[in-house]
């Protein structure tokens, strides 16, 4: 017969292996702890467990912390399971992000659970070196962004889970463009690869979305690229300009939301409007995702300066003082 001393050593030999479960524990990690049925249900019928589904129970009563959650989820579908897509990146840090409904993966014929609560996906996507190799299991940041740009629920989703995992430094640019690179069927690939690129190369990625061309398209006129000009920063290049209307459109790549070259752009921009520029700021997202609203702006931008259709630039145009 167990005696209470015997339950509390087991009871201590537990909350041991379960500190890093957030004491959250599968039936069969019972068992092979040396946990009875009988056990068991006596600690949930005294109240001082807690049952989570058919699989798993929290050797605590009250309520559920995030972790205990997602452990939860994980080990109700079952032993291949990970965290995955959005739930994984939260996992791993990310910010800003409200998504209640916990993403699951496994893999595809592994007959998984579908426990309340939880997005089960079964994917061919999750390969062994993509998952964290302790703790809580899920997927690594890279894999798991693109996991939950596929899985979104709008192109605008998909794009700001790729761009806010590198803005927040859970992965690099580089193994982002690593990891969309091996989608290779999908409706949403293209927006990836372009996603991506802009993440990885800022304003020169718009090479493909040719933002000369788009302004062709609304019949603006065409800007210079990649102008030189003399700041308190030194020789720098402007990404477009319009000379004759001293308007300038910096398009922004993700890297310029980091402190150092944020501020950078800052003093950049001052000197640019101490000189007498209208100085137009884009991100790179904007562009691709949201094109007529940027060419709304750039148009009331020349406007402002005296553009109108048909009508051609200041006589000989302005330069600005610091121009090169």
């Amino acid at each position: 017969m167990s005696t209470a001393h015997d339950r509390r050593s087991r009871r201590a030999a537990l909350d041991a292996a379960l500190d890093a479960q957030d004491g959250v524990a599968s039936r069969r990690q019972l068992s092979s702890w040396g946990w009875t049925r009988w056990q068991v249900r006596a600690e949930l019928e005294a109240d001082r467990w807690q049952s989570l589904g058919r699989q798993t129970v929290a050797v605590y009563t009250g309520p559920l912390p995030r972790r205990a959650r997602w452990w939860a989820a994980v080990l109700e579908v079952g032993p291949r399971a990970v965290l995955a897509g959005v739930s994984a990146l939260q996992a791993a840090g990310l910010s800003g992000v409200d998504e209640d409904a916990i993403h699951v993966a496994a893999p595809t014929s592994s007959r998984p659970r579908r426990p309340p609560g939880v997005r089960v996906h079964e994917t061919r996507r999750l390969r062994p070196p993509d998952v964290a190799p302790a703790g809580l299991p899920r997927m690594r940041p890279a894999p798991a962004a693109v996991l939950a740009a596929l899985w979104a629920s709008s192109d605008r989703q998909a794009a700001l889970y790729l761009v806010a995992t590198v803005q927040q430094r859970l992965t690099t640019p580089e193994e982002l463009a690593r990891h969309v690179s091996r989608v290779r069927r999908h409706r949403r690939r293209h927006l990836l690869v372009a996603v991506a690129a802009d993440i990885a190369d800022g304003a020169r990625a718009l090479s493909e979305l040719d933002f000369a061309g788009l302004c062709r398209s609304r019949g603006l006129p065409p800007p210079t690229r990649q102008s030189v000009v003399t700041t308190s920063q030194g020789r720098c290049y402007l990404d477009v300009t319009w000379d004759e209307w001293d308007l300038t459109a910096e398009i922004d790549g993700i890297q310029h939301t980091w402190v150092d070259v944020w501020l950078d752009d800052a003093w950049r921009r001052n000197d640019l409007v101490i000189d007498g520029r209208a100085v137009l700021r884009f991100p790179a997202l904007a562009v691709r995702l949201d094109a007529a609203r940027v060419l709304d702006q750039t148009e009331a931008g020349l406007r402002r300066a005296g553009w109108r259709p048909g009508r051609a630039g200041p006589a000989g145009g302005r330069r600005s003082r610091h121009a090169a």
